[in-house]
């Protein structure tokens, strides 16, 4: 893998201010942020079909949104376990507050309350665990809808795990130097903004806009990396259209 490259190619790109700038822009619109992701689709698409300037341009906004809607959609199924079970917790603590004003019912509001409590402690700690499994898994699926476009792809969990167990060193390098480097460039940019912040108006809209472009900044790399394991994973890189159909991993 070519990290160096995943960290310069924006600025490679001689448009890279104006199509990260309207990136920027996009996520903080409601609905029409949900383009965004699939912009990164495009990134990945683009480094695995070996394209000069990854960065893609933005004439395309509804089938980038529409994919972003996808990839939405998506994540909703795979968090409605937990948005499920975190329910249980929650009714249980409203449950006791309201009857906690019966004097004949304190003593079992007390109860409801603690173990709601308890609960929802235990469900959190798995929530982290689950959160954590699929920040590793979402990637391997970023990169199979990449190819195929379809909801049903982002579903295809035995062959995502097969993609990560056979090429387990390429993966969590990209996985591992996404997240560190996303620390370090917020990190970066969070000292920054803390000093600029200190000037009224001008240095809040400069601290606003460099949080902004740090966002997707990180989130172009992030693609850059997946998209270069996707090269790995899948050879050829002139064999990736949209629909062509899913090859076995090299």
């Amino acid at each position: 893998m070519n990290i160096e490259k995943s960290f310069r190619f924006p600025f490679e790109d001689k448009q890279w201010l104006s199509k990260l700038g309207l990136g920027a822009l996009i996520t903080i619109v409601p609905i029409l942020n949900f383009a965004w992701s699939g912009y990164l689709v495009d990134i990945i698409r683009n480094v695995m079909n070996n394209d000069a300037e990854p960065l893609p341009n933005w004439d395309d906004l509804g089938k980038q949104l529409s994919e972003g809607l996808i990839l939405f959609a998506a994540s909703l199924v795979y968090a409605s376990p937990i948005l499920i079970l975190m329910c249980l917790p929650l009714s249980m603590m409203a449950f006791s507050g309201l009857i906690s004003g019966n004097s004949n019912m304190e003593d079992v509001a007390r109860v409801i309350t603690g173990a709601g409590s308890v609960l929802f402690s235990g469900l959190l700690c798995i929530f982290v665990l689950y959160a954590l499994a699929l920040s590793v898994i979402y990637p391997a699926i970023l990169v199979m809808f990449s190819r195929e476009g379809t909801f049903a792809s982002c579903f295809k969990l035995q062959e995502a795990f097969d993609l990560i167990s056979r090429n387990a060193g390429p993966f969590f390098t990209a996985w591992g130097l996404s997240l560190v480097g996303g620390l370090v460039v917020s990190l970066a940019i969070g000292i920054v903004n803390f000093t600029v912040g200190l000037i009224p108006c001008i240095g809040w809209i400069a601290s606003l806009a460099l949080s902004l472009g740090s966002g997707v900044y990180i989130a172009a790399v992030y693609a850059h990396l997946f998209g270069q394991f996707g090269v790995i994973v899948f050879g050829n890189p002139q064999l990736t259209p949209v629909d062509q159909s899913l090859q076995e991993p090299t």
